[in-house]
């Protein structure tokens, strides 16, 4: 059913390319594309192309995470894919994903990284950092050995563990994780990225399995990027132990409610009773159900009572009453249920709202071409029975229209100095140097302050500045778009274009990113008081990776700013080009008739074709965009049925 449900939805996306492609390859064709049409093609398809489902497994260690994603995921395979046992089996985050372009392997980071200024994001793409390991899929053994290194670990001293954030003296369990020679256990790895050709992996499907709670404390790729980012997150509860204190604050601090939050309480098969009948033993998962969800402000269904391990038994057994007993099935479908139509309702209203600003570009576009030869139908029909002085006059009047044209364009030129100036300032607040710059002044005063509550006023001031200059960003968007909002305006009331006003832009998306990332950091450090080295280096360990999401939303917003520069003159600019050729065959037409009145009628025959065609093309344009809507609106029609 998963995997059903995941091609359904990867159809859909294909079928939405198709149509899009078509569109774009005739609008390309009929020459109606401008640049802020391709740009918003582009985005579409590159958009679809690149889209992922993600789904975070969250727990304490021991509570059996990695296997239930084998039972959801990997059962098929008639063994387990991730390692599951007694105790810590996951040491680092690790990442199930598939890549075409890679072969099967698993890359790993080594810990040692930690101890630099850089995040787990910054090394993704350097091949360098990682040590990959190819994966044997055709030798079991050789296979779960080598993933087996997720679960690797090594002991360091006090001074190394502190040094890469991962031990805090004055945490009240500080001493019990020291062994007899006082050295310190912690994972080999920082990260896994595991490629691997799995049917549903293969469809965009992104899991993450995360190591125990602690490690949301401690790895800031987990609490600032990859759990908030996943469109799923199933957080695991132990049916024996039921909710603990760490899981309300995890609950509360990075997880909680709303959509594609799921939470599971697993191992109910310890409950699960011989001497006791099967009403009674329900009767006593229902009261733990129950009380996690009470615990968590859920309701009790939100809470989904399985047995990984058996679910995986019964899969992999085919004991059909063994997996119905697990209550796998009823979560799988609470997840997919949830999962794949709310990230098709996002994707589908990105579409729409571009599908809507292009229709409206290229239908202007065309709108405007008919007006034109309609205009010249109406000259060029007017002349019949005219002698040549009244032609002559025409033609006079034509070369007047189009000098006054022409001198609109210098303004056009002055206008175009300004929008260069405006364009520079922008970048002043916006640019990669400043945001450079502001990271390297907080690691600085880092240096300078090494405790707790100096580290924390750099951090605060460091948003700040942020939030200052995107809105110092916006202010100067703002003015830009104003300003060619006048010379569209005075465009189309002088010379009668049919021109929408100019695209639109907001850095909404990056003043709420940036708001997401400072809301995270205040929970973790906002109302801490204790000034301590540890505390210090974990802070900054958080800063790595706070710098890393703010320069990448930074780069994001950089690169829309300078696509939407480079084509906010776009639909002004086809349309004045086009008005010019206009003037030009008006005044060509009309000297031909001048000079050979029996051409006359054949120019009329010839507007009129064109405009038989232009007629066409916008019936065609109709077509195009209708055929998209229904790519969007009968494919999800039938994931909805579905679901």
């Amino acid at each position: 059913m998963m995997v059903r449900d995941l091609e359904q939805y990867s159809a859909w996306r294909q079928g939405v390319v198709a149509a899009l492609r078509r569109y774009q390859d005739w609008v390309g064709a009929a020459d109606l594309a401008d640049g802020a049409t391709e740009l918003r093609l582009g985005r579409a398809l590159a958009r679809l192309a690149d889209d992922k489902l993600s789904i975070a497994f969250v727990a304490e260690f021991s509570r059996g995470k990695s296997e239930l994603i084998n039972a959801i995921f990997f059962a098929d395979y008639g063994q387990r894919i991730l390692p599951s046992a007694a105790g810590r089996t996951t040491m680092c985050p690790t990442e199930l994903l598939y890549d075409p372009a890679q072969p099967p392997s698993i890359r790993l980071l080594p810990i040692e990284t930690r101890a630099r200024n850089l995040s787990t994001s910054d090394y993704r793409d350097d091949a360098a950092a990682w040590t990959a390991l190819p994966l044997d899929l055709d030798a079991a053994g050789s296979l779960q050995e080598t993933l087996r290194q997720v679960s690797m670990s090594k002991r360091v001293t006090v001074a190394e563990a502190q040094s890469y954030g991962l031990y805090d003296a004055d945490d009240p369990d500080a001493a019990a994780v020291l062994d007899e020679r006082g050295m310190v256990e912690i994972s080999l790895w920082r990260h896994a990225i595991i490629n691997f050709p799995h049917p549903l992996l293969k469809q965009g499907l992104v899991i993450l399995d995360t190591p125990g709670l602690n490690a949301i404390g401690t790895e800031p790729e987990l609490t600032l990027n990859l759990i908030p980012n996943a469109h799923a997150v199933l957080f695991i509860l132990a049916a024996d132990t039921g909710v603990t204190k760490s899981d309300i604050e995890v609950w509360r601090n990075h997880i909680g409610g709303g959509a594609g939050r799921l939470v599971v309480l697993n191992k109910i098969d310890s409950m699960w009773d011989e001497l006791r009948s099967d009403a009674e033993v329900d009767a006593d998962i229902a009261r733990q159900q129950a009380g996690a969800a009470h615990m968590l402000a859920l309701a009790p269904r939100q809470v989904f009572p399985v047995s990984a391990q058996k679910a995986l038994v019964g899969k992999i057994n085919g004991d059909p009453a063994l997996l119905a007993k697990s209550g796998l099935e009823a979560l799988e479908r609470a997840l997919f249920d949830e999962l794949i139509p709310a990230k098709k309702d996002i994707v589908r209203g990105q579409l729409a709202d571009d599908l809507r600003a292009i229709d409206t570009a290229q239908q202007a576009l065309v709108a405007a071409r008919i007006r034109g030869i309609v205009e010249q139908l109406h000259e060029l029909k007017s002349l019949r029975g005219k002698n040549q002085s009244v032609i002559a006059h025409m033609m006079r009047r034509i070369d007047v229209e189009k000098k006054e044209f022409d001198s609109s364009l210098f303004k056009l030129q002055a206008t175009r100095s300004v929008f260069t100036r405006l364009s520079t300032e922008l970048y002043t607040s916006l640019g990669m140097d400043i945001v450079r710059d502001d990271i390297d002044q907080v690691r600085e005063a880092m240096r300078r302050s090494r405790f707790f509550t100096g580290v924390r006023e750099a951090v605060r001031q460091y948003f700040e500045r942020i939030k200052h200059n995107l809105a110092q960003s916006e202010r100067k968007t703002v003015e830009i778009s104003e300003m060619m909002g006048v010379m569209y305006r005075k465009f189309a009331a002088e010379h009668g274009l049919a021109l929408a006003l100019p695209m639109p832009f907001s850095l909404e998306r990056y003043r709420r990113e940036i708001g997401e990332i400072e809301a995270v950091y205040h929970k973790q450090f906002g109302t801490a008081t204790l000034i301590t080295t540890s505390r210090v280096v974990l802070m900054e360990k958080f800063f790595d990776s706070i710098a890393s999401r703010v320069r990448k939303s930074f780069k994001a917003a950089n690169d829309d700013a300078d696509a939407w520069l480079k084509v906010i003159m776009a639909p002004l600019e086809a349309q004045i080009r086009q008005h010019k050729d206009q003037l030009k065959h008006r005044l060509a037409s009309i000297q031909r008739i001048h000079d050979a009145t029996d051409s006359l009628e054949q120019k009329i025959d010839a507007f009129e074709a064109g405009l038989l065609e232009l007629e066409q093309q916008k019936i065609r344009l109709g077509e195009l965009v209708g055929a998209i809507g229904a790519a969007i609106d009968a494919r999800g029609a039938v994931l909805d049925a579905a679901a």
